[in-house]
């Protein structure tokens, strides 16, 4: 009983209803493979330093995405390198010390047609051959195969930007999705966001992301001080998100 209590309990704290509800569109009937590594350990501010190990993987996997693109199943693949570790990590994980933080400074993200699509890759010698190599050249990885379970729009790998991808981590799936489509209307209203996939991921146990985002912006500062100065941030959004035992761990990306 405590259990499915858990389980159903969404709590609202902090300014109600001054925030537009997020307008979201259907989600993509497409399915994801994300392959995340952490090659260079740096600062928050450190990306900009890149080892030789970092440049030499990172020319591998777009010469890897050379390759993938002739595959009749894959609908686009694109790899990232981190630009900053931005405000917004959750002080919730304080109170879970066993859930490894993510700093993953590399990610490669393969669009598939279908969910059976991306599942029979993830299966095949030719990914597993490919994951194999990546994962002893760095520090640790993360292999997520997963669907889209909501959607603000579209996220554009065609041009520059800034990408995110947020680590979600959570004590129940459930909670995590409530209160992120609770709080992503703050995103909309403050920073302009118009573009957002979340993913949620195959396999997930009790120390498992539990959501991962990806959205796109142009630019920098149409992000990053709000984070900073806005205190409606905290108020809205980070107090709730520890309110629901949920904590964020975002990672900014430019296309590598």
């Amino acid at each position: 009983m405590d259990t499915e209590k858990k389980e159903n309990t969404f709590q609202i704290v902090g300014p109600k209803n001054i925030f537009p509800k997020v307008t979201l569109v259907d989600p993509t009937n497409s399915s994801y493979l994300l392959f995340a590594l952490e090659i260079d350990r740096r600062p928050p501010i450190g990306f900009f330093i890149e080892s030789q190990l970092k440049k030499k993987i990172l020319s591998k996997l777009k010469n890897d995405v050379v390759n993938l693109r002739n595959n009749s199943k894959v609908i686009d693949t694109t790899v990232f390198k981190a630009m900053i570790i931005p405000p917004g990590r959750g002080a919730f994980l304080k109170k879970r010390p066993s859930i490894e933080i993510a700093k993953f400074d590399v990610v490669m993200l393969i669009e598939f047609d279908t969910h059976e699509s991306a599942k029979e890759f993830q299966k095949s010698l030719e990914w597993q051959n490919m994951e194999e190599t990546y994962k002893l050249e760095s520090k640790k990885s993360l292999t997520v195969t997963g669907v889209n379970v909501r959607r603000i729009g579209s996220v554009d790998h065609s041009k520059k930007g800034v990408f995110l991808f947020n680590y979600f981590y959570a004590d129940q799936v459930k909670q995590n999705l409530q209160v992120w489509e609770y709080t992503a209307g703050w995103f909309q209203d403050q920073t302009g966001l118009d573009n957002s996939t979340l993913i949620l991921p195959d396999q997930v146990n009790e120390s498992s992301y539990k959501i991962i985002n990806h959205c796109r912006w142009d630019h920098l500062i149409d992000i990053l001080p709000s984070l900073i100065f806005k205190k409606s941030f905290k108020e809205f959004v980070l107090n709730n998100f520890e309110a629901n035992n949920v904590a964020a761990m975002p990672i900014l990306y430019r296309l590598a």
